[in-house]
């Protein structure tokens, strides 16, 4: 309408001027409709007057371009924005003074942060795109953004925002592309969001969301990216969901999901992101899920209920990423795996697959990341399984057997076999005999056997303030690596790779701040983190019971009022086997960031070797202060025994031999009490019976 209007005006314009240039040029007698007339010829008069004219024309002409450049904004929209902007304190940013969709503006760029743009397609201008991204904007939100009925675009992500997502979020109903990841929302995850049926894109993962789904996000036809992972929500996944056919990614990890995974997910066959790692699913893995042949990333983790199989993997022949850790899959490993030629990563780590790995992976020619770990898998590796891309391979806690495969000691490459019988003394160096006890068939003894280790995680040797001595562990470790202490007495193995991670491939972290709580600060600056799995063994201990300190310090998450002091980390922690924390916050149990904590167990050693166990189980913010920040975190170990197996047995028949000796005694001091007390009894009453007899003579 605007253009059309534009296009008339001027053509009415630059037709007057031609009939005025053509009176000039032919000199005719003309009447204008304002009743003047005049004859040829004119003179000085009339080129005054036709030049006046001329004039004038102009000036209609520049007005009206001014005019129709300058579409006002919806005065109640301008009336909204200014006050969102004042109830966020962001004049400094966006100081708007005038109508906020003259062209070329410069918070309109699409780089902007904070970032308004309009639509004057029509005679009246409106905001459609409201941006303000990671700028700590908090409280609830305001019913004046509501007024801005006609936003297509509404990005609030990683802010602090706080209490319930009204109901009156359903007016936005122009929503396209929909932001509030990582603040603070809270309450129920409202049904009215499921009126907003043009969304393309909606995440509120990362916040504190409770109860279930609303079934009506099942309305979103044409939802094409749902992100909700951490997002607090319970409950089983709505069938409603089955409904969104467009849907090519969704992130629902570390919620607190229940029921069997769902079967109608394989019926949303334009997927090709899907992560579920971390939630209360249980399984089996649907064979619907066969259907799924676009997907490129797929992550399914910590399965509960019945086993899986992989069986579903037919053809899904554009997988880059495939995970599915933690799943209770058994059965054998399929052929078909090795004609996924794009996979780079493949994880199936830690669960119950049987039978030998399979010659077809020496296809995989894509392949940068191998975690076979923590299965039952058997035989030998395949002799040409590295491929020219391999970066890390981890075949660890598995009964294989064999040497090496060739080029397993290329520079570059890093490989975990602990707890196998693989010939793998070039990897493992002299502590290879004392890794074999790990083993449960193994038996192992030492002639020199150590009672104590201490390790200070992810720096240099240290004596604390109570002089204990620990050794430095500062070892740049890859994706899947064993690293052994230069005396034997401990060792750390570490498998994960932090996918997207801006800051590389780095498994240990730092801070410069100062640690609260402690006198040994320096020994909580440093750490080890894992993005999967981290172990500390001691080795060559004398068998018996054991006190095992873990040291921790979050350092790694901030705990500050702005987004980034959302984050959250959580993982499980064994030892010796069994389940000692579960779901451990250390953000939350120390009070704080960068605040020190000591949490102290006991464990029996009762074949040489302490195996400490940090394992990730899919929960907590993945991407908070940054992508791949999540996983175990641990600064320091001491372990030290507390009684050994004999000199326990010797104290415990020593116990005994004191316990019979004080019965006895006590037995026998009774008897002599009783004894004495008797003859005291007997005699009382003997001298009783003589005082009534003497009587009985006095009176006869």
């Amino acid at each position: 309408m605007r253009k059309w209007t534009e296009r008339g005006n001027n053509e009415v314009i630059v037709s007057s001027i031609n009939v005025i240039s053509k009176v000039i040029i032919e000199e005719r007698v003309h009447e204008f409709t304002f009743g003047w007339q005049w004859k040829k010829p004119l003179g000085g008069l009339k080129n005054c007057f036709v030049m006046g004219v001329l004039s004038f024309c102009f000036l209609v002409f520049w007005v009206s371009q001014v005019v129709f450049a300058q579409q006002a904004t919806d005065p109640n929209e301008v009336d909204a924005l200014n006050r969102l902007i004042d109830y966020w304190n962001l004049r400094d940013k966006l100081n708007i003074t005038n109508d906020p969709c003259i062209q070329n503006a410069a918070w309109a760029n699409k780089q902007a942060n904070p970032r308004v743009a309009c639509d004057c397609s029509s005679n009246t201008c409106h905001i459609t795109h409201l941006k303000i991204h990671a700028l700590d904007i908090s409280g609830e939100l305001p019913s004046e953004l509501f007024v801005l009925k006609e936003l297509t675009n509404l990005d609030f992500g990683k802010n602090v925002l706080n209490g319930a997502i009204p109901a009156e979020i359903e007016l936005l109903s122009n929503m396209q592309r929909l932001n509030l990841g990582i603040n603070n929302f809270t309450g129920a995850v409202p049904q009215e969001l499921g009126n907003l049926t043009k969304l393309i894109t909606l995440d509120f993962g990362s916040n504190n969301f409770m109860g279930p789904l609303p079934t009506s996000l099942g309305k979103l036809k044409s939802l094409q990216e749902l992100y909700i992972n951490s997002s607090g929500v319970s409950g089983r996944i709505p069938q409603e969901f089955a409904n969104l056919k467009s849907l090519q990614t969704l992130w629902a990890s570390d919620n607190l999901f229940t029921g069997k995974l769902p079967d109608f997910f394989g019926t949303l066959t334009k997927l090709r992101n899907l992560r579920l790692q971390g939630t209360l699913l249980e399984g089996p893995i649907p064979s619907s899920f066969s259907a799924l042949k676009k997907l490129g990333d797929l992550r399914i983790g910590d399965l509960n209920g019945e086993d899986s199989s992989l069986e579903f993997l037919l053809d899904q022949k554009n997988l880059t990423i495939l995970i599915l850790r933690n799943c209770l899959l058994s059965g054998q490993i399929p052929d078909q795996l090795g004609n996924f030629s794009q996979l780079q990563e493949l994880d199936l780590s830690f669960n119950k697959l049987t039978g030998q790995i399979p010659d077809s992976f020496q296809d995989l020619a894509s392949l940068q990341y191998l975690y076979l770990g923590s299965n039952n898998l058997n035989g030998q590796l395949p002799a040409n399984i590295i491929g020219p891309n391999l970066i890390a391979i981890d075949v660890s806690f598995n009964p294989l057997s064999g040497s090496l495969p060739q080029n397993s000691m290329r520079v570059g490459l890093s490989m975990n076999a602990v707890g196998t019988s693989i010939n793998a003394n070039n990897l493992q160096g002299k502590a290879s005999g004392m890794l074999q006890c790990l083993k449960a068939d193994f038996k192992c003894s030492n002639k020199v056997p150590s009672k104590t280790f201490s390790v200070k995680c992810g720096g240099t040797d240290q004596t604390s303030a109570s002089g204990i001595e620990y050794e430095g562990d500062f070892e740049s470790m890859g994706a899947a690596s064993l690293y052994t202490s230069s005396d034997n007495l401990w060792a750390v193995s570490n498998t994960g790779n932090f996918i997207s991670n801006p800051n590389g491939p780095q498994y240990l972290t730092q801070t410069g701040s100062q640690i609260t709580g402690t006198l040994d600060s320096e020994l909580y600056k440093t750490a080890r983190i894992s993005p999967s799995s981290l172990r500390y063994y001691g080795l060559g201990l004398k068998n018996g019971r054991y006190s095992v300190e873990l040291h921790f310090a979050e350092i790694g998450m901030d705990d500050s009022h702005s987004w980034k002091g959302l984050g959250r980390r959580l993982f499980d922690i064994y030892i010796q086997g069994e389940i000692v924390l579960k779901d451990f916050n250390i953000k939350n149990e120390a009070g704080g960031s960068k605040k020190a904590l000591i949490k102290t167990f006991e464990a029996n050693v009762t074949n040489t070797i302490m195996d400490i166990h940090f394992f990730w189980a899919g929960k907590g913010t993945c991407c908070i202060p940054y992508q791949g920040t999540y996983g175990p975190l641990v600064s320091a170990i001491h372990v030290s025994q507390v009684s050994d197996g004999a000199g326990s047995s010797k104290r415990d028949k020593k116990r005994v031999g004191k316990l019979v000796g004080i019965s006895m005694a006590c037995v026998a001091g009774l008897v002599i009490i009783s004894s004495v007390f008797y003859l005291w009894w007997i005699k009382e009453d003997s001298s009783q019976h003589m005082r009534i007899y003497t009587g009985h003579l006095g009176n006869d």
